[in-house]
């Protein structure tokens, strides 16, 4: 590879590399997972050597050799004596729901095992379709939903927000499409987003291809530290504070009610937007109060049905703090997705309207609790992070693994479980992964996979068999 080609192939690292206040030793090993995610970077794909990576950024070698090891560190790229530096890359996903059993990556609901509640799905949406407007719904729509959708998506709402009213209730598809155009609209390339330390891997996709910074704010066992929350606002001008707080994907914290008010005080002292994605939040039966709640002239509330009802109903509501902030968002919206489907808003309003929404979260917070419950005995004395109405665990690994290899190790043994660094922000994942026990398709496939983990770490193996 001649430095001209490196030269083409990296020259977008050089603007981030000198704007990012995180130090450039953690921020490379940030880019080169970018770029592998993107595709910019494959599998054994060749890198600079020390001495020209550090010419072309305009680093010293020291900086980019302790980036090459923590990037090696987590499995990102490997060094062949005598070759040179390459990309690992990332393994092969096993099929989403296509013939593996143990899939324990995608964090999606456990499917509940009742065929009552299947036929009468298959009843209610056969039912719409025999009777739906056709033609009016192969028709280009507002963005938002109609009145009816948005009506329903308030009441869906009501149990998490008081204010939902419909007129800044905007329905659309999915999750991930809102956090999108929401941190497009809030904040310009360059500009800052306050984040927990450990977050949705989407998250870090969306901002990456924003070209928006990320500042990571540190946890504790109640969410994210206030302070660190304040002295960002008073020196780093941040444009929106996103937070999971219920079930936080990873770990599986809900933040506390306290934790909760003193957020939304220092975001309200600064005017700093709130987006709050409740992705998990209708699990619990019982949850403390709703950001939007707390603060809602500044809080963006979305909830979707992609964690409570089934991956594949990419159907989400977001609540505005106003019905002026709603407008907007749906411009914003409009300009990526143009529109959420018809035919899908169509079928979670009746969903919603009969009750099939409600029985399938009941169905589906019972399935949690078995598998919870399932996991506890299998995993005991790893204090493993995992409420009974979660469909995730967060589990620390002991000093014999590493994260990458854990992961690495397991999917050879056709079990996938998600290692630390996918979710870090700060460059400093913490020895844990994340295991989703809604992957498996069966509690017998759960099962299975529960009796490989918990055999893997009382009889840990050499690393280099994960090779």
């Amino acid at each position: 590879m001649r430095i001209e080609t490196m030269s083409k192939s990296f020259v977008h690292w050089v603007k981030k590399v000198e704007f990012s206040d995180k130090p450039a030793y953690l921020l490379l090993p940030e880019l080169i997972s970018e770029d592998i995610r993107s595709g910019r970077l494959l599998a054994k794909d060749k890198l600079p050597t020390l001495r020209e990576m550090s010419g072309l950024l305009g680093l010293n070698y020291t900086t980019v050799a302790r980036a090459y090891s923590e990037a090696s560190k987590r499995g990102l790229i490997e060094t062949r004596v005598g070759l040179g530096t390459f990309v690992r890359g990332i393994s092969a996903s096993q099929p989403l729901r296509g013939g593996s059993g143990s899939e324990m990556t995608m964090n999606m609901p456990p499917e509940p095992q009742n065929s009552a509640l299947l036929s009468h799905l298959q009843d209610s949406a056969a039912r719409l379709l025999s009777q739906a407007n056709w033609w009016g719904l192969l028709r280009y729509q507002d963005f938002g939903g109609t009145p009816e959708d948005r009506e329903v998506g308030a009441h869906w709402l009501s149990s998490r927000v008081s204010d939902s009213s419909p007129y800044k209730v905007l329905v659309c598809p999915g999750i991930h499409s809102v956090l999108a155009a929401l941190f497009s609209m809030l904040a310009r390339p360059g500009e800052l987003i306050c984040v927990e330390s450990l977050t949705y891997p989407g998250v870090k996709a969306i901002a990456a291809q924003l070209g928006l910074q990320l500042h990571a704010l540190p946890m504790d066992d109640e969410g994210p530290l206030v302070d660190a929350f304040e002295r960002a606002c008073k020196s780093l001008s941040p444009k929106a504070l996103y937070c999971n707080p219920t079930l936080l994907n990873p770990t599986t914290v809900t933040m506390t009610r306290a934790r909760r008010e003193s957020l939304a005080d220092v975001a309200l002292r600064y005017a700093v937007p709130i987006i709050e994605d409740d992705a998990y939040g209708m699990l619990p039966v019982k949850t403390p109060t709703s950001l939007a709640n707390l603060a809602p002239e500044i809080t963006y509330h979305i909830s979707g049905f992609s964690k409570c009802f089934g991956a594949g109903l990419r159907s989400a509501y977001v609540r505005a703090p106003s019905e002026r902030q709603a407008q907007r968002l749906a411009g914003a919206m409009r300009a990526t997705t143009v529109m959420a489907s018809p035919v899908t808003n169509a079928l979670t309003t009746q969903w919603v309207k009969d009750g099939t929404a409600q029985a399938m979260l009941d169905a589906v917070r019972e399935e949690c609790s078995v598998r919870q419950t399932m996991a506890a005995s299998y995993l005991k004395d790893r204090q493993i992070l995992a409420p009974l109405d979660a469909f995730h665990l967060w589990l620390p690994l002991s000093p014999e693994w590493s994260p990458v290899e854990f992961a690495s190790y397991l999917r050879t043994k056709g079990a996938g479980v998600v290692a630390s660094a996918a979710f870090s922000t700060d460059g400093d994942p913490p020895d844990a992964v994340r295991i989703c026990l809604g992957g498996p398709l069966t509690r017998d496939d759960c099962q299975q996979a529960l009796s490989l983990i918990a055999e893997t770490l009382d009889h840990p193996v050499h690393p280099d068999s994960t090779v």
